[in-house]
């Protein structure tokens, strides 16, 4: 993250770096749709590796979508992304209410499940999405290739990631995975069954934190799991979330992502 922006610039247009609109691309894309922001759109070709380039890593030295530029402010990670179109934009905001409640309470609440999505749902999840697509990326490239590839990738973990999705992940690795998703769909379901949206009464960032790491495929990437009986509300809260107009615009949106692997791709 660079510097602040200048009170002048800070109506300039920002320019989102992304890739398709699934996980993290999506979680920040969403808040931009329903608050109205304008941006320039920049597609950056996971399957390209476009995201360890050295004009990407230029702008974002983890080499990891997304990445807000905001009139040369740099913001990576989405959580703090979303937070801080909430800081700069708080006037702009979809008639439902407030991304972020405006009461103390209510705000700890949607860090609270903001915190337990990053921490206990999104890798989960993630494993997964490497294991059965992305390994498929992976295995395609060529011994000695796939080697000088990886070394342009910053991030030791991202690294030792590709290697795990070119051998793929161990049967207890992802067993463990399945059960840790689980456990966050009991939790989603259980606070459904109190309030409508996961932070209370009205659809926040939280709510869009778990809808794009696991809520909008996990009956397709988990069919075991019997999604439909096991957590009705659950399906009932993503019907309407993915019903919501700016949610459909940024689902819509750019997508270059080869048909067979379009489940889920995860961010590399």
């Amino acid at each position: 993250m660079s510097g602040p922006a200048s009170l002048g610039t800070l109506k300039m247009t920002i320019t989102y770096y992304h890739a398709e609109p699934l996980a993290n691309s999506l979680k920040s894309m969403i808040p931009l749709k329903e608050k109205g922001i304008a941006y320039t759109s920049t597609y950056v070709d996971l399957h390209k590796f476009e995201q360890h380039s050295d004009w990407f890593k230029a702008i974002n030295p983890e080499g990891q979508v997304p990445v807000l530029d905001h009139a040369g402010t740099i913001i990576t990670h989405t959580t703090v992304i979303n937070e801080y179109l909430e800081d700069v934009f708080p006037d702009q905001q979809p008639e439902s209410g407030p991304l972020r409640p405006t009461d103390p309470a209510g705000a700890a609440r949607m860090r609270y499940w903001n915190k337990f999505v990053d921490e206990h749902v999104m890798n989960h999840v993630s494993m997964h999405g490497w294991h059965r697509l992305v390994g498929v990326i992976a295995r395609n490239v060529e011994n000695g290739e796939f080697e000088k590839l990886m070394e342009h990738v910053p991030l030791p973990d991202q690294r030792k990631k590709w290697m795990q999705a070119r051998s793929g992940f161990s049967d207890a690795d992802l067993a463990l995975a399945t059960e840790k998703i689980e456990y966050a769909l009991n939790k989603v379901e259980a606070q459904l069954g109190e309030t409508p949206y996961l932070a209370g009464t009205h659809f926040t960032l939280a709510d869009i934190n778990f809808y794009s790491h696991c809520g909008m495929m996990v009956e397709r990437m988990f069919p075991d799991l019997e999604v439909a009986k096991h957590f009705p509300r659950m399906v009932k809260w993503r019907d309407i979330v993915t019903a919501r107009p700016a949610v459909a615009d940024a689902l819509s949106s750019e997508d270059r992502t080869a048909p067979g692997l379009r489940t889920w791709s995860g961010d590399r």
